[in-house]
């Protein structure tokens, strides 16, 4: 294993990335199928004696598997989005780097396509759950509060905007000399919180990513065993008891993929050519080279030897005020 240098966070400047990363911003628009009963929190309130206002019933319009499966891959994709970008304002604009573009428009293009067809199934079968609602709603229905099948079609979104970014010496507005001098000063300001909290999101996964890893090969062979029961369930309410080595770690084989994603992270979000971060990707990537989580898990050399340097490149990460 190479060593890792002492590392240190280099001053940042307002060093122009313009060429390197560019803004996008992911728009996920899901129907959500809720809506406040005024009947109904009226009555509640009402019974209970309770002032107006004070308690709120709302329904679930349509409850259907086709539904849940929109909405929960919604969330996976912005999931995917927010992976392989990095933070820059609150608006929901995020810095994505030139490298990783061809891969995240690849990749969004399949989850958009994807999310076509889940939404294409749950409006198929619009019609059918609208009848079902009425039955399990009861005196709750109203069937002017269900759109038709095109206007529902027309709540769910899927948009990839991407912009470029601008320079920090980029103002070009028709104001004052002295009022552009001071916009500029207060946008390269700007720049330069938002560049380093973009690089100190990639640091602070990484620091994740290491940890969790020196956690789970945290062990050493051994020839005790030990008996445990499993977790109980419906289908086999006592557990079962079974037998494994005294302090051994659990870990599935996602342990070595999710720490070479990281590798690849430092590499393409490292738009600012930080010496610290480009030295500490191809040392992990030397590292990781020819690693499982089958050898890890049945070779304790191999599992030393990564670990060693898993802790040596955490003990190196930049501080960053965490």
């Amino acid at each position: 294993m190479n060593n890792i240098t002492a590392m240190t966070v280099p001053a940042v400047s307002t060093p122009s990335i313009g060429s390197s990363a560019m803004l996008v911003e992911l728009t996920v628009g899901v129907w959500t199928a809720r809506k406040k009963d005024h009947q109904a929190s009226d009555a509640v309130t009402e019974s209970n004696f309770a002032a107006k206002g004070m308690a709120n019933v709302t329904k679930r319009l349509i409850k259907c598997d086709e539904l849940e499966a929109v909405q929960k891959f919604a969330g996976n994709a912005r999931n995917t989005h927010y992976a392989m970008t990095m933070p820059w304002s609150d608006g929901g604009s995020r810095l994505l780097p030139t490298k990783q573009y061809f891969n995240y428009q690849q990749t969004l293009s399949g989850l958009e396509a994807e999310f076509n067809t889940l939404v294409n199934s749950f409006v198929h079968a619009y019609a059918w759950e609208v009848s079902q609602a009425q039955a399990s709603l009861g005196n709750l229905f109203s069937h002017g509060e269900y759109p038709s099948a095109d206007a529902v079609a027309g709540k769910f979104k899927f948009r990839v905007a991407y912009t470029p970014l601008p320079d920090a010496g980029d103002f070009r507005i028709d104001v004052g000399i002295s009022a552009q001098e001071q916009l500029k000063a207060s946008y390269a300001e700007h720049y330069k919180n938002q560049l380093a909290t973009a690089m100190g999101d990639v640091w602070q996964r990484t620091h994740l990513a290491l940890t969790n890893m020196s956690t789970k090969l945290d062990y050493e062979d051994t020839d005790e065993w030990e008996d445990y029961r499993t977790k109980p369930s419906e289908a086999n309410p006592y557990g079962v008891v079974r037998r494994r080595r005294v302090g051994v770690n659990q870990f599935k084989d996602s342990l070595v993929s999710n720490a070479l994603n990281m590798v690849e992270l430092l590499g393409v979000c490292n738009v600012t050519n930080d010496p610290a971060m480009e030295m500490m990707q191809r040392t992990l990537s030397n590292a990781f080279r020819g690693v499982t989580a089958g050898g890890l898990r049945e070779d304790e050399g191999m599992r030393k030897e990564v670990k060693e340097c898993v802790d040596h490149a955490l003990a190196n990460i930049p501080s960053l005020g965490w």
